[in-house]
């Protein structure tokens, strides 16, 4: 198969996604970003004192897919559940900043909005600490999240499902929105993680990662014949269009039939952070789909994207122009 698309053919795909509006279902997070400088070591413990100069705050999880798409010129309308506290008022201050709707939001006063610090000193993270609540939704946000896309669905050309077991994705969150899928023909694509990995039946394509694969189907996968034999697998039992395994520096493998498949490279040229590529490569798959998009065509574009992301330091969105520059460059 030809990896290759023409200027003319990526140009239109592109400039087609700001015509577009995503609904992104998922863990919404904020990531928090401490940067200092290490002189000493503590008195109390063995442990370096960080002495932090800098603070900087990102959407993450479910929210920096929205922020991918959003960047990409886009409508996206996140739907998820966050709390009453500190993070979620600058969830919304950086959703207001990037045009990103907050009409799909749930507020629930007893959960905490997962937010993740990271402590970075000379450029090198010490540690991360996760404030979070990792139990299913109670069942009024249930009922809540469930009014929102029946409410907002139909108006969406594609639903991305971005899947954390942050507790979002309950049974009966996830059985409404196939359904509310399925009633209106829309595109579907999933970013599982273990405790749903096989519940999402009848979507349109499935996104993996390797790691999450193995652990699924308890096989090892050593590589791309590997892969192949997973996605097929993963397409039999979930009856999906298409799965795309990804697996980092190894790139990733598009499964869309029985004798169909294709191993893409990656394209990173430079590895500054791996934090957020797969947030990167979902959401630049749904849009490159709901424009008309091939599957391959689609999975092309997002390896670029991803490309482009992990050049930068922590969770990062892609614009239109960098996204054409790297297939310029090509």
């Amino acid at each position: 198969m030809q990896l290759k698309l023409d200027k003319k053919r990526s140009d239109a795909l592109i400039n087609g996604f700001r015509q577009k509006t995503i609904l992104v279902l998922g863990d919404l997070m904020l990531d928090e970003y401490l940067f200092g400088q290490v002189s000493r070591i503590s008195p109390e413990a063995p442990v370096p004192v960080v002495e932090v100069s800098e603070e900087k705050y990102l959407l993450g999880g479910a929210a920096n897919v929205a922020w991918n798409i959003a960047s990409l010129g886009a409508k996206v309308v996140p739907v998820g559940v966050i709390g009453r506290d500190r993070p979620r008022q600058t969830i919304l201050k950086e959703f207001q900043k990037r045009k990103i709707s907050k009409s799909g939001l749930v507020e629930d006063p007893r959960r905490h909005t997962t937010i993740k610090t990271r402590i970075v000193a000379h450029h090198q993270q010490v540690v991360r600490v996760d404030r979070e609540h990792r139990q299913d939704i109670s069942p009024a946000s249930e009922a809540r999240v469930i009014a929102r896309l029946k409410k907002l669905i139909p108006a969406a050309d594609a639903v991305l499902i971005e899947d954390y077991n942050k507790g979002l994705i309950t049974d009966k969150v996830l059985k409404a929105a196939l359904e509310l899928c399925r009633r209106h023909k829309k595109i579907v694509t999933v970013d599982p993680k273990f405790n749903h990995f096989l519940d999402f039946k009848g979507v349109t394509l499935f996104k993996p990662n390797v790691l999450e694969t193995e652990r699924a189907l308890g096989i090892k996968i050593a590589g791309p014949p590997d892969m192949l034999k997973a996605g097929r697998i993963l397409m039999a039992r979930l009856k999906t269009k298409a799965v795309l395994i990804t697996a980092g520096d190894k790139g990733m493998c598009l499964v869309t039939g029985e004798n169909n498949s294709q191993h893409i490279p990656t394209m990173a040229r430079e590895v500054y952070d791996v934090s957020g590529a797969g947030d990167t490569v979902i959401a630049v798959l749904t849009l490159a789909l709901a424009a008309g998009a091939s599957f391959l065509e689609a999975a092309v574009l997002a390896n670029h994207a991803a490309g482009v992301e992990v050049s930068k330091f922590g969770v990062a969105a892609v614009s239109v122009n960098e996204l054409k520059e790297a297939l310029k460059s090509w």
